[in-house]
């Protein structure tokens, strides 16, 4: 679920923002990320449990450039900071998981 709402509400923010411009550096990644979110989001469980810590790690890493770029200009990128928070901690919760839940080697 926090996948998806964060996949949606990038994209979202993308029109909302005019951020559809060919100068806008973070496009291609927030596209990736909303991409890899979803794809995580849809998955079945035992996909998803691999699938959604590496998604949401990268939509850390995009996230927290972006509240970094806010910050280089003197401003607050509230949005990005709350996301890139949302994102770490959901990827720790999920990479460490009980060993009964680990997907099992083929």
């Amino acid at each position: 679920m926090t996948a998806a709402v964060l996949s949606l509400s990038t994209f979202v923010f993308l029109f909302l923002h005019d951020s559809w411009r060919a100068d806008n550096l973070f496009l291609v990644p927030d596209l990736i990320l909303c991409a890899a979110l979803l794809a995580g989001a849809v998955l079945p469980a035992r996909a998803a449990l691999v699938a959604l810590p590496v998604g949401l790690a990268y939509t850390t890493g995009v996230l927290t450039a972006s509240a970094f770029s806010y910050v280089a200009r003197g401003e607050i990128g509230v949005p990005s900071m709350v996301g890139a928070v949302v994102s770490a901690v959901m990827a720790a919760l999920l990479a460490h998981r009980p060993a009964s839940v680990r997907p099992r080697p083929a």
